[in-house]
């Protein structure tokens, strides 16, 4: 028994204390990439969440699904998605949720971190002070958990705020900015003529379901009684929910940080008030026997406060592709803002533009101009309004997240502060660390110096040399302007030969194309053009281009939109190849083209997508010359996805027993073996409610063994579905080589592997 009399003076809560070498606030997806990708390099992590789950917006308490530079699969950045500990989980999630539940998705979470015995987890915390010991340094902070009124003060030598208001760093003083910045500050066309503090606003999904009998559906006394009230309200539909009601959003012209409370009401008045009117306003069938499943009680937050860093990212750096020598990550979701009334506005939900291709965000972005043992992550890092529009989302958050995990572990091994890793030139260390984990930052490969790899011969049992993509027998309806997609080899001048089937006789528009940026896939020039006479019926037909490309890059065979005609399509599938569409997307503004008003610092080009798997089949064709460049050469060139080229070795699909073989002419110590096998990056892996047609990506090596040269299996996987695979030897082993043998994941898609590293 417990008992305690009367005190006269204030009892104090439980404290604990902590210490670690990374203090990382927020459990959003950019706190959780950011404390394990620091934790893996070896450092002591406390990571610090206010909510009983973590996720952030893509949790289980809100239910967005994450995306980033893939953008729906809806601009032309192919190849896009982002690697690292993201991509990891992304991955994961398909595997065991592809069907998109936020439950599910919670669990893979709090497992990746509950896993690393080097993150210590605080759920529930918040944080609500910051004790300096000095004027620019963060010594500790306070924080407190309701569930078991404790309090947890927290030292450190470094600090990530990547908790979405930036409590800790506003707590300790950092500079900061809410609303738009002129376009006279920093010469932003798409900014407003005079700085306005209205933002983006919050927003609140719900789930519906259909049970087996009828549902009546009485709405609380505080629900919208008036549905005209929204502007939109015409385009309400019962067969959606979640966050395909992106656009129920409400407080831009509110205080984000302090009036969220307010801003939840009135969207609990809106959600309550779109239910009333699906299920009671008659204007609805087959709606009986819905029943509302689960509203949010916390709104999902697009925009607060910004923090000012070492640079500040704005539009021009996005549109144009700025290269920065402190590149630690990549974005590409288009420049998104939205009217700051929200729901209630007559303007458009949202007005996006794409760039051309994705950017790189520098390293300074992350750090505190102010505070020196501060960085950023998330959407607090450093950028105008207006680059805002894009970084926010959250695979971006998380992709540059884990770039602060690493620079805080090469911090703390190197016992310097974020801004020495500027001063000390420690940026290519800090870039090629990141890419070792999959980062995959535009224009920096691995470097391959140290990589056994590059020191051996390597004997492959084949290659693909591509001069035949062969045919199912079934037809795509160029109802559409479609192209193949190819990696083709400057000055070389190339013929295809496919089968097309024209209802009648008609005129076919054919195009090569390619993009004014060689990492780019924007098929902005137009290098000839043809027009094709087909008869009526089934025909082959040879298309010989006399112009070639000026350097090594993709290239567009496409086809102008022809209703009478079809193509032959196949079921062979390979990394590195694609077929795109010119089609619309509206769920990220793509209408076909972009066509920006004048003067506001876009570009106009027209949008090239993907389909979605099952459906996005390559077309049938024989090629002359083959296409060359998936041999060993892909290896050794340290890219981890297609960029320019596949970047792959890519095995024949009729070798039945892929194989690598590397050899050194002396016994060779080895302790770790990675490859890096294809997931498909140009797969947004939506988290949440959208839904996948696999389980697992079709490009991946699902089994595979490695040897020695006496033929002894030293590791062997079944059934991987991961796109990096570290083996560790706790024990390393000596030889003077290795063998890979690796299996074809179907009998329609052959081995491939991007990148090979031995240590």
């Amino acid at each position: 028994m417990i008992r305690a009399g009367f005190s006269e003076d204030n009892r104090q809560n439980l404290i604990v204390k902590h210490q670690a070498d990374l203090v990382v606030v927020g459990g959003g997806m950019s706190g959780v990439c950011c404390a394990i990708t620091a934790a893996r390099a070896g450092i002591k992590v406390i990571l610090i969440q206010d909510r009983p789950v973590l996720g952030g917006n893509a949790s289980s308490e809100v239910r967005l699904w994450i995306l980033g530079a893939t953008s729906h699969m809806g601009n032309n950045n192919r190849w896009a998605r982002e690697g690292g500990v993201i991509d990891e989980i992304l991955i994961e999630n398909l595997y065991r949720n592809k069907e998109g539940n936020p439950i599910i998705f919670d669990t893979i979470l709090l497992e990746k971190v509950n896993q690393e015995q080097n993150i210590t987890l605080l759920l529930n915390t918040a944080v609500y002070d910051v004790e300096k010991s000095g004027s620019r340094t963060i010594k500790k902070l306070k924080a407190f958990c309701s569930q078991n009124s404790t309090e947890y003060h927290v030292a450190s030598n470094l600090f990530c705020d990547a908790s979405g208001d930036g409590i800790v760093a506003f707590k300790a003083g950092a500079a900061f900015r809410m609303g738009a910045e002129s376009k006279e500050e920093f010469g932003e066309l798409f900014a407003p003529d005079k700085a306005y503090g209205e933002l983006l606003g919050h927003t609140m999904y719900f789930y519906s379901k259909k049970v087996d009998s009828p549902v009546a559906y009485t709405p609380p006394a505080f629900a919208l009684d008036d549905i005209k009230k929204l502007p939109k309200f015409k385009v309400i539909s019962s067969k959606e929910f979640g966050c395909r009601f992106w656009w129920i959003e409400y407080g831009g012209n509110h205080d984000t940080v302090h009036d969220t409370e307010l801003i939840k009401w009135e969207l609990w008045k809106v959600v309550y008030g779109v239910w009333d009117y699906i299920k009671n306003s008659g204007e609805f069938e087959d709606v009986d026997n819905l029943t509302l499943e689960w509203v949010a009680t916390i709104p999902g937050k697009r925009e607060s406060r910004r923090f000012e860093g070492e640079y500040i990212l704005k539009q021009q750096d996005i549109v144009n592709q700025v290269s920065f020598e402190d590149a630690i990550a990549f974005g590409g979701w288009a420049i998104d803002l939205h009217p700051s009334d929200g729901v209630y506005s007559n303007l458009p939900s949202c007005e996006q533009y794409h760039a051309k291709g994705v950017y790189q965000l520098p390293y300074r972005c992350y750090i505190s101009k102010d505070i020196n043992n501060l960085f950023y992550a998330g959407r607090i890092i450093s950028a105008t309004h207006v680059a805002f529009g894009s970084s926010r989302v959250m695979a971006t958050c998380a992709h540059g997240a884990q770039a602060v995990g690493m620079a805080a572990a090469l911090c703390t091994q190197k016992n310097i502060l974020p801004n020495d890793v500027l001063k000390k030139g420690l940026i290519g260390e800090l870039q090629q660390k990141l890419n070792a984990t999959g980062q995959s930052i535009p224009g920096i490969p691995h470097d391959i110096s140290d990589n056994l790899v590059a020191q051996t011969d390597i004997r492959l049992s084949s290659y693909t040399s591509l001069s035949t993509i062969s045919g199912n027998g079934k037809w795509l309806s160029l109802n559409q302007s479609a192209a193949q997609m190819l990696p083709l080899k400057k000055e070389v001048k190339y013929e295809f030969e496919l089968n097309f089937k024209a209802e009648k006789a008609t005129c076919l528009n054919c195009e090569l194309r390619t993009s004014s940026k060689p990492l780019n896939h924007t098929p902005d020039e137009t290098l000839e053009c043809q027009s094709i006479e087909l008869k009526e019926g089934e025909q082959k037909v040879k298309i010989a281009f006399d112009k070639s490309l000026n350097e090594d890059k993709y290239a567009f065979i496409l086809f102008q939109k022809n209703d009478l005609v079809s193509v032959e399509i196949s079921d062979y599938r390979q990394t590195g190849l694609l077929s795109v569409f010119n089609k619309k997307n509206l769920a990220v503004s793509n209408h076909g083209a972009q066509t920006p008003p004048e003067n506001t610092g876009f570009d106009s080009f027209e949008f090239w997508t993907p389909e979605r798997r099952p459906k996005g089949h390559n077309m049938a064709m024989e090629i002359n010359p083959p296409v060359k460049g998936f041999g060993k050469d892909a290896l050794l060139n340290g890219y981890t996805r297609p960029t320019n080229t596949g970047n792959a070795w890519v095995a024949a699909l009729t070798d039945e027993n892929p194989e690598i073989e590397l050899s050194w002419n002396e016994v060779k110590t080895i302790k770790e073996i990675q490859l890096h096998f294809d997931p498909d990056f140009d797969h947004p892996l939506e988290s949440s409610l959208q839904g996948h047609p696999e389980s697992v990506i079709p490009f991946v090596v699902r089994n595979y063994k490695i040897k020695n040269l006496n033929n002894e299996v030293i590791y062997e996987s079944v059934n991987n579905h991961q796109t990096i695979n570290k083996v560790k030897f706790t024990n390393p082993i000596s030889t003077a080589g290795l063998k890979i043998e690796l299996e074809h994941p179907s009998k329609n898609v052959p081995a491939a592997l991007f990148h090979l590293q031995v240590f």
